[in-house]
């Protein structure tokens, strides 16, 4: 099991008015247990959907369908997503396939390469394209939107879409799979019309919690990655989450902490910061969680609160030399979440050359894991130097299970928030304005008022342009 490790945060290490104290624990305590029977409720209640992924046999079998019919004849993937339909996939292919996995050549069977389209920056689209041109026979798209109607989605699904029509002819459907509702929407109904192979987003799972149901398995199967274990690894957490007495239990020690540091010490920034370049797109994936899930305006009594710690990402040791300076000399409104890997996939060794130059003498012979955690612990103990808090996540390797075992942990954690925070942590009503803004822009029917604000709002007043 990756392990919490929090004594950096705590009073002892940081001080009193930075860090944990035994009194804070103690006045939390019941605040903390409250809100893990709460969450647990829910999961019995079958309220959180997200909570059966791990161990629903249904989403896995139907992924694994879809692989075997097209392992021996695909070479790529590109998922066509945004937000919680990319991130996710994202993360998985970043962690758990070797960093040059989309640049090797050679026989590949059932190891896809994987292109996330996450956003529709026009030369990032067709740059893409123009590169699998030749291989759009072997190449699957898998758009995955729960509605069909995400502007930035449904504008790339058009775009391939033409493109294998007019390359492929009436054989462009077989090369595209479409993740969506499995019984409405848009989406969902050219799907049945045009005959794609399709998979569900579960109705009970919001995008920022989906990656381990077919939304994630897929494109993470077809690369290679044993997406059993990655449940499996899940599957634990969640049985640890659930049972462990709550200063054991690794989800409870992470909301309260966070909890306390955005609302009792006031530091309300949260960076996560991973020494394994191959951890950092988990950064991404945790900033969505956080962000849309407990930035909230309106408590769950319809009180105005304007809650929410700010998620920030930072990568071990490139960033000591980026962002440490303003950590350290900053302001002290930062709470830091290392993790860290004690064995990585790979490792390399520091030849040994240069014993006649003093400045080098001391990296001879030693590997780069070694080189890249005292990095880590150095970091750490500057901070505390500083008494700036953080904690660490410590993953014995890389592996699916340990990267499935981080996913539920913070998850479950995201639930306990919001009970701490007493707000919806499931819905995100303030992307709707922007979606709808979007609409208007681009004329889509039915907006046409908020066309003629917006195009009031966007007037230039030259005395505003320097």
């Amino acid at each position: 099991m990756i392990q919490v490790y929090w004594k950096n945060a705590t009073s002892r290490i940081v001080g009193a008015p930075n860090g944990v104290r035994p009194l804070d624990l103690a006045q939390i305590e019941p605040r903390i247990q409250a809100a893990h029977r709460a969450v647990l409720a829910q999961i019995r209640a079958d309220k959180l959907g997200y909570a059966k992924l791990p161990v629903r046999t249904d989403y896995r079998d139907q992924v694994q369908a879809v692989v075997d019919r097209y392992r021996d004849t695909t070479t790529d993937v590109v998922v066509l997503g945004i937000g919680g339909s990319a991130l996710g996939n994202i993360a998985l292919h970043t962690a758990l396939t070797p960093t040059t996995h989309n640049h090797r050549t050679g026989k590949r069977t059932g190891r896809a390469k994987v292109w996330v389209l996450d956003n529709i920056d026009p030369p990032g689209v067709a740059d893409t394209l123009r590169m699998l041109a030749r291989r759009l026979q072997t190449t699957m798209f898998n758009v995955i939107s729960k509605s069909g109607e995400t502007a930035e989605t449904a504008a790339q699904f058009m775009i391939v879409r033409d493109l294998l029509h007019r390359r492929a002819g009436a054989d462009y459907a077989r090369r595209i799979v479409a993740t969506t509702d499995a019984n409405k929407g848009t989406l969902h109904d050219i799907a049945r019309r045009e005959g794609y192979t399709m998979l569900p987003v579960p109705d009970d799972v919001g995008g920022r919690f989906s990656v381990l149901s077919p939304v994630g398995l897929l494109s993470a199967a077809m690369s290679g990655i044993d997406i059993d274990e990655l449940l499996a690894g899940a599957a634990a957490m969640k049985q640890h989450v659930e049972t462990a007495p709550w200063q054991q239990n690794p989800a409870c020690i992470l909301a309260a902490i966070h909890y306390l540091m955005d609302t009792a010490k006031g530091k309300p920034m949260h960076v996560m910061m991973p020494y394994s370049s191959r951890l950092y797109s988990l950064g991404d994936w945790y900033r969505q969680l956080w962000a849309e899930s407990l930035g909230k305006r309106l408590s769950r009594g319809g009180q105005e609160v304007f809650v929410g710690p700010t998620p920030v990402k930072a990568l071990g040791t490139t960033d000591q030399h980026s962002q440490v300076q303003l950590y350290r000399e900053g302001p002290n409104d930062k709470f830091v979440v290392f993790l860290e890997v004690l064995k990585h996939p790979r490792d390399a060794r520091i030849p040994d050359v240069y014993g006649d130059v003093p400045g080098l003498t001391y990296l001879r012979k030693a590997r780069l894991s070694k080189l890249l955690n005292a990095e880590k612990l150095a970091t750490e103990f500057a901070l505390a130097q500083s008494q700036r808090p953080s904690v660490t996540i410590r993953f014995d390797a890389i592996t699916p299970q340990t990267v499935g075992q981080f996913l539920y942990l913070y998850e479950f954690t995201t639930s306990l928030c919001g009970e701490l925070y007493d707000i919806n942590a499931y819905d995100q009503p303030a992307v709707e304005l922007g979606k709808q803004a979007t609409f208007a822009l681009m004329r889509r029917e039915g907006y046409h008022d908020l066309a003629k604000q917006i195009r009031r709002y966007k007037r230039v007043d030259k005395k505003y342009l320097a």
